[in-house]
């Protein structure tokens, strides 16, 4: 297997106001975008030539990776005009594809961050002798999931979307978002209209007589799609418990990244990360959290959990804890936030204005 797949089209609503000027997939994670982990893990795994089925803010992608030749690879762009679900995004791009009819194409979700085994997914493709195989996870509540019980022998006998009672809890595997098609599975999805894998694809190749094969994997597997996600991944990379060779720089409780000033009773712990320009003030108090391109956090300032976006400006001995602060937004000092509240891009709060949680 040497060429892949990356679905990269997604609005990111959820994670909203991060993806207000930037694509989920170039959100930066442990320094770099996000993508960036994804190609570099696929290229570490033998892949050569990667198509990135774009969308929303399509632009962004290839001025930033250009023809990928910095990372060992050969990538291609093919930009959706209407949003066409996951499966019309894979067969939309089918035509960039130099494999054989029968050869495995590996196919994966641009907002997943996992550890999965990618040599060993595609082995076990091959030796099941599947049409298309699925990287499988447990999860201990499967509600938010799809899920897909398998027999003895892993083959796939079934797709559950989001149970919701224990009776439909059948299973506590879940799809987990990369894939391995045989190139003539591919060509068999329609062709210029949306197509969901999850929910036509796939039942419709089970439904067929297809042979669907899963492997579970348990190494670490997150879904980014919400901010506390998307932030917690970061950190993970950060510590070392989630594997990127991307990550610039050496793993520990802090990455520090070139221009970034960092005053030196300011302590950063628990996976922060400090990004190009970033100014962290005297005795500031920064855990587990990202902090973008040229923001500012001012002196005494207490941050957990939280991601604060591209040039915003937190001010003097204000708390953030779960919170989301969008690109350009002034927070003044002597404020609160908490639990998940979200500062949309180029908002001002003035001093001492707001002590609230998104409860409230």
């Amino acid at each position: 297997m040497t060429e892949a797949i990356l679905l990269v089209g997604g609005k990111g609503t959820r994670l909203r106001p991060l993806t207000v000027h930037t694509p989920k997939p170039m959100v930066p994670a442990a320094g770099v975008p996000f993508l960036t982990h994804q190609l570099a893990r696929a290229r570490a795994a033998g892949v050569e030539h990667i198509v990135l089925a774009t969308s929303y803010l399509a632009e962004v992608f290839e001025p930033h990776f250009g023809d990928g030749s910095d990372l060992g690879l050969h990538l291609e762009y093919v930009t959706e005009e209407e949003p066409l679900g996951t499966g019309g995004a894979i067969r939309n791009v089918a035509s960039r594809l130099h494999s054989a009819p029968g050869d495995p194409v590996l196919i994966f979700n641009g907002d997943i961050l996992t550890g999965l085994d990618i040599p060993a997914l595609v082995d076990t493709h091959r030796t099941s002798g599947a049409d298309v195989s699925l990287h499988l996870s447990r999860v201990e509540d499967p509600r938010a999931y799809g899920l897909v019980p398998t027999d003895g022998s892993g083959r796939v006998t079934a797709f559950l979307e989001k149970p919701q009672t224990p009776e439909e809890i059948v299973t506590d595997q879940i799809n987990a978002g990369a894939y391995v098609f045989n190139r003539s599975v591919i060509d068999t999805i329609p062709a210029d209209r949306p197509v969901s894998v999850e929910r036509e694809t796939f039942p419709g190749l089970l439904a067929d007589g297809a042979h669907l094969q899963g492997m579970v994997d348990s190494t670490y597997w997150l879904d980014l799609g919400t901010p506390q996600a998307f932030v917690r991944g970061s950190a993970d990379l950060v510590l070392g418990r989630a594997p990127s060779p991307a990550v610039p720089g050496r793993c520990g409780e802090r990455l520090v990244l070139d221009t970034a000033r960092v005053a030196a009773d300011a302590k950063l712990t628990g996976g922060t990360v400090a990004g190009p320009g970033s100014r962290i003030g005297a005795g500031a108090r920064v855990e587990g959290s990202t902090v973008l391109r040229d923001a500012v956090i001012e002196e005494g300032a207490v941050v957990r959990d939280s991601l604060i976006g591209a040039g915003a400006r937190i001010g003097a001995r204000t708390v953030l804890d779960g919170a989301v602060i969008g690109d350009g937004a002034v927070i003044g000092a002597d404020n609160e936030l908490r639990d998940g509240i979200r500062v949309w891009c180029d908002a001002h709060l003035p001093d001492g204005s707001v002590r609230f949680s998104s409860d409230q």
